[in-house]
């Protein structure tokens, strides 16, 4: 994808009629939101969480702190490595706020000892955010990935606390959406300092909104760093008693409704040739463990994870944060949301295993999928019978090696991208007032 000379113009993006009219309406509408119901509607089905959606925090959460905001797991995951690479070089404290509750989940199991303090990341009202900001009063704000909220964004300009963003993706699709308000997200990613961004492709999309060149900078992938440093974690052997006598592991990864009966019937498959082989299916929402242990019974002795019986022969996971983990015992994995078009789910997690993946037709959410399945770290499934195919075939000694060896040639050229973001964010912090 070209260039738009979009980028090339030299209007300052917060002067244009757009982004002002766009700001106020965006401003007036959310407020208008909650004047109008909206904030009751919220407060029940957050409870307790919504004070500090509405910016009120606890007295201990530390002021002129790193700001670090991660949606949800993706994101808590590539803030990871950079919250660590900042406590070892900084006296600053962290403070880490998630939206989901699964991300504060996977937050608290991945950075209870590092992150000084942990909030849920507030609304984006007016009111709200400057309430946050009063409170936080931060040296610096941080979003992970696609956070990209309009409020936030401008009040931290207008207070003149830099913003960065890290592991940032942009996808065509994306783009082409944001390019209907153009001048309004503009001025809304100008506000960034820098936007760190894991691929060419990233950088193209967000210079097709017309941000400039100079702001952003493709520091590769910070989730190939986290992934590595959580594999080299995990205990050796601490899964190793899912399988069967040392038989075949097959696992089903963030599968998505549709999904489960897909790996069941290829499962099915590879069963006439492995008998003794084991499925776990892991749910991307676990609140659906129940529903797909129910479609799992007719192809065999089904258990949840949590409560495994003897002879179990499927086990459905129950629980945030063990995906990755599971990859460690398995033999090969399907990779769900790939399916239907809902975009696809992380491919590198099981790769950097050396596993053989699968995963459908539909991976939008992952630019890089074609060059992983050109490399054969990765291949495209469309019916159950490939699936089964792939999985007897990811059981012989040469193909596991050339998985291996394909998975690392992926990841050799794209890694780094932590330690680069994080040179990038100390440079731009090094001229001002209070340094780190």
């Amino acid at each position: 994808m070209g260039t738009r000379t979009v980028n090339e113009k030299t209007t300052d993006p917060f002067e244009t009629w757009q982004y002002r009219w766009g700001m106020c309406l965006y401003r007036w509408g959310v407020s208008a939101f909650l004047t109008c119901g909206g904030l009751a509607l919220l407060r029940k089905k957050y409870g307790s969480v919504s004070e500090e959606r509405m910016g009120m925090f606890q007295p201990d959460v530390p002021q002129n702190a790193f700001w670090i905001n991660a949606v949800s797991i993706g994101e808590v995951q590539s803030a990871f490595p950079l919250i660590e690479a900042m406590k070892k070089e900084s006296d600053s404290p962290c403070v880490l706020s998630t939206a989901t509750a699964t991300g504060r989940t996977m937050a608290e199991r991945l950075l209870r000892h590092k992150a000084d303090a942990m909030i849920y990341s507030p609304w984006d009202v007016p009111r709200f955010v400057r309430r946050a900001l009063d409170a936080l009063a931060p040296k610096a704000y941080i979003a992970m990935e696609t956070e990209r909220w309009p409020v936030i964004l401008t009040e931290l300009r207008a207070r003149k606390i830099p913003a960065f963003l890290v592991n940032g993706r942009l996808s065509a699709r994306s783009a082409k959406k944001l390019r209907f308000q153009g001048k309004l997200w503009r001025g809304v990613l100008c506000c960034f300092d820098r936007l760190m961004v894991r691929y060419e492709s990233d950088k193209e999309g967000f210079l097709s909104l017309g941000v400039p060149s100079e702001k952003i900078i493709v520091t590769g992938d910070c989730k190939i760093d986290a992934i590595v440093k959580r594999k080299n974690d995990i205990p050796t052997g601490k899964w190793g008693f899912l399988r069967k006598n040392g038989n075949a592991l097959f696992l089903a990864g963030s599968t998505h409704e549709g999904e489960e009966k897909f790996a069941l019937e290829a499962f099915s498959q590879t069963r006439q040739a492995h008998p003794n082989a084991r499925l776990v299916i892991v749910p991307r929402h676990p609140e659906r463990a129940a529903e797909v242990v129910r479609t799992a019974r007719p192809y065999g002795k089904t258990a949840l994870l949590s409560e495994l019986v003897p002879d179990w022969e499927i086990a459905v996971v129950d629980k945030v944060g063990v995906l990755f983990e599971l990859y460690s015992a398995a033999d090969a994995a399907f990779i769900g949301g790939s399916l239907t078009a809902r975009g696809g789910q992380n491919l590198m997690e099981p790769a950097a295993f050396g596993l053989q993946t699968t995963h459908g037709p539909y991976m939008r959410n992952f630019p890089d999928t074609a060059r992983m399945d050109e490399l054969g770290a990765a291949h495209t499934v469309e019916y159950p019978g490939q699936l089964a195919e792939k999985w007897l075939r990811a059981l012989e000694p040469d193909a596991k090696i050339r998985s291996r060896e394909a998975c690392a040639k992926y990841f050799e050229p794209i890694g780094g991208g932590t330690p680069r973001s994080w040179e990038i964010i100390k440079e731009c912090l090094k001229d001002r007032p209070k340094t780190i």
